[in-house]
């Protein structure tokens, strides 16, 4: 099957929630009934920048719901829901059909069509029921929106005006033609035969003294719109990928489309574009996870690692406020916008607890630097990674130890700050828990790829003095670590170390974070790689978070032995960088085995049951799908199996790039087109006689077996 990322752009389907349909554009997003419907007491409804903005919509036909027939899907920001009004009394067959076009961003628009399926006049009495809560988006998802809330609306000249005064927010529902009574919108509709009737109806937020303008206005095409507009550009510049192998064609577009669904753009500056952590409640900028995500994606877009960078940096902390554990230099956690998050977060829209985003930040400009970075840029850029090594040092290695340890500053922050981040994430191999501060094995290996990432960038600016520092920190972090965090007679690495620098002794993939990174010594190399690909830890489709064997193990936790895509395209480019092949080939080939059971798109994370046990992956309940570093994990993967790495700078020309493929034979022919290292753009093939690597230039590289 050849199936290349940036065809077939019409497959943007909306996301299932439950039984419905959710459409997400930025940070606005709407979860419906398959049929339109919207209840207050379910998770549903129209949120923009975390405020539900529609809490009730109810479209009825003479005083009944049309009976759904199916969901169109296009865009991730758009649907089109059809549906039958209800037989008349002793008819089998309806009279009409019943089109809402729905199209989501900055508020909403929706195009409402009845056709009248007969050959007779007909008419109808159409009424729209719509209400808004203004609950906070953690309220909603949570199932805490009490039944006190007291809003005040008004009707007038087609439209429905309703106010929450406490909060100085409100949302216009407004159509041309209709009555506008109460909460409802009315229409007389008189149809000849095969007659039709549209309205457009448009839904315009007021969130306080934000401006607020709908990305989809009645009266303009939606062709033309920015998120239309945006989302053709993100096919267009994409790479292609052609492979016989349906299932990694398939799971490759899947991550094209589900990826370019979870952009969000700042709207003080339109051309910057960051990754959000997921849809539909995570359309927000995460520290660790947006860091990550965009890593992943630099083969497919560098423009998000740079957006995220200097997102980031404009939220990078400067002082000291033990309430959102804001520190000078350090890297945010998260930054949302609700007010139940806003108590969530120690009072301020930004929170800053985690111990890894911090370095996360300096090796995604080191890494960023690789496939292509201007000089102006990065110059703007390295006063901030300068200020996150600071932080590394000062309050990241608060006793001196020089290692980065994690205790929370406040009661409602979280207490564990690596990528497991769950009460119970991090445990000793009896299942017990560590007392804090903790210094976390994959934290040690990011602060040491950091330091190598600078002293990188030192390097291209022609200061070996730097260079040189700080690539003997890197050598003292790495033989420190591999002193203390040892366990010779478990032949694993601990994953932290305790309030009493004990090593928690547990087995879990954090250690493959650690080949990935490079910390790990090469004569401990090979034990580790047993330690991930042993039945305790790989269940047939991926690497388990926690080995079977241990205290805390339990296939359907958050992440203590469940399996996440991330985890594993991190763990199967360690194996790679140290040289086995077959055993990262083996993870990849497991995980793409599973994205055929999700339909191609792999969750953030699913249930740990061995392969041999069950025939397909057991679903995680709550997972959160699409996910931006799942959704990523594929990008990784192909990467790995190329074994792409950009030369220094960003330096034009395939000299400057190394390729040194290892593709099983299933997914060959393999061939990828329109990936962007510097001013190049490069083709990578492979077959079964080898492999070839062009430029734009037509300057060509290649390998025979």
């Amino acid at each position: 099957m050849s199936s290349p990322w940036g065809e077939d752009s019409g497959s943007g389907e909306p996301r299932a929630a439950e039984a419905g349909v959710t459409l997400v554009e930025g940070s606005t997003f709407c979860i419906s009934e398959t049929g339109g419907g919207i209840s207050p007491h379910r998770p549903e409804g129209l949120f923009v920048r975390d405020t539900r903005v529609l809490s009730r919509w109810r479209l009825t036909v003479d005083g009944q719901l049309p009976q759904p027939l199916t969901v169109q899907h296009a865009d991730p920001y758009s649907a089109t829901m059809l549906a039958r009004t209800v037989p008349r009394p002793g008819r089998a067959d309806s009279t009409a059909l019943v089109i809402v076009g729905r199209y989501v961003g900055d508020g909403m628009r929706e195009d409402l069509t009845v056709r009248n399926l007969s050959g007779e006049p007909v008419r109808f009495a159409v009424v729209l029921e719509v209400d808004a809560d203004f609950a906070d988006l953690f309220e909603v998802k949570e199932s805490r929106v009490g039944d006190g809330v007291v809003t005040s609306s008004r009707a007038v000249d087609g439209a429905v005006e309703i106010t929450r005064a406490d909060l100085q927010v409100g949302v216009t529902v407004s159509a041309a033609g209709a009555t506008a009574k109460d909460r409802e919108l009315h229409w007389e509709v008189a149809l000849p035969g095969r007659g039709v009737w549209t309205a457009c109806i448009q839904y315009q937020p007021a969130l306080g003294s934000v401006p607020v303008t709908p990305r989809h206005l009645c009266g303009s095409s939606v062709s033309r719109s920015e998120p239309a507009q945006r989302m053709r550009d993100w096919y267009k510049n994409s790479p292609t990928v052609h492979t016989d192998d349906e299932t990694l064609a398939a799971v490759l577009q899947r991550a094209l489309v589900d990826l370019g669904a979870l952009r969000i753009f700042d709207p003080g500056h339109p051309e910057r574009a960051v990754i959000a952590a997921g849809a539909p409640w995570f359309m927000a900028l995460f520290g660790r996870d947006s860091l990550l995500t965009s890593w992943m994606m630099l083969p497919l877009d560098r423009r998000l690692a740079l957006g995220t960078l200097q997102s980031l940096a404009g939220l990078q902390g400067n002082e000291v406020r033990s309430a959102t554990e804001e520190q000078p230099g350090r890297i945010p956690h998260e930054v949302r916008f609700g007010r139940a998050a806003t108590r969530l977060l120690g009072g301020d829209t930004v929170y800053y607890g985690t111990a890894d985003a911090t370095p996360l930040f300096v090796m995604l400009l080191g890494e960023l630097q690789r496939w292509g970075l201007d000089a102006k840029t990065r110059d703007e850029l390295l006063p901030h990674a300068d200020r996150a090594l600071d932080w590394i040092e000062h309050y990241g290695d608060a006793d001196g130890d020089g290692f980065v340890e994690y205790q929370r500053a406040a009661e409602h922050g979280l207490a564990n700050q690596g990528w497991k981040d769950s009460w119970d994430g991090v445990n000793f191999r009896d299942g017990s828990l560590p007392e804090a501060p903790i210094a976390l094995a994959e934290v040690q290996g990011y602060v040491y790829a950091a330091y190598l990432a600078r002293a990188s960038i030192a390097l291209e600016m022609g200061d070996h003095a730097t260079a040189d520092r700080f690539r003997a920190k890197a050598g003292q972090l790495k033989a420190a670590f591999n002193k203390v965090f040892w366990l010779p007679e478990l032949g694993w690495y601990a994953v932290g170390l305790d309030r009493d620098k004990r090593p928690i002794d547990a087995l879990t993939s954090n250690i493959g974070h650690c080949l990935w990174t490079g910390i790990i010594d090469d004569d401990k190399a090979a034990r580790v790689v047993d330690c991930l690909l042993a039945p305790e830890m790989f269940s047939g489709w991926g690497i388990r978070t926690l080995a079977t064997t241990m205290g805390a193990y339990n296939p359907v936790s958050y992440h203590n032995g469940s399996v996440w895509p991330h985890d594993n395209a991190i763990c199967a480019a360690g194996l790679m960088r140290y040289g086995y092949t077959e055993q990262a080939t083996r993870v990849i080939d497991g995980m793409l085995d599973a994205s055929n059971r999700f339909g191609h798109r792999l969750p953030e994370l699913f249930c740990g049951f061995d392969r041999a046990e069950f025939a397909a992956p057991v679903p995680y309940p709550t997972s959160c799908s699409p996910q931006a570093w799942a959704a990523a994990a594929p990008l990784l993967f192909l990467r790995s199996m190329l074994r792409l790495e950009p030369g220094s700078g960003g330096s034009s020309g395939t000299g400057s790039t190394s390729v040194a493929p290892a593709v099983p034979d299933r997914y060959l022919p393999l061939r990828v087109s329109g990936v962007r290292v510097g001013s190049d753009v490069l083709t990578v093939t492979v077959d079964e006689d080898g492999w070839q690597l062009r430029g734009a230039s037509g300057e060509v590289r290649e390998s025979h077996l």
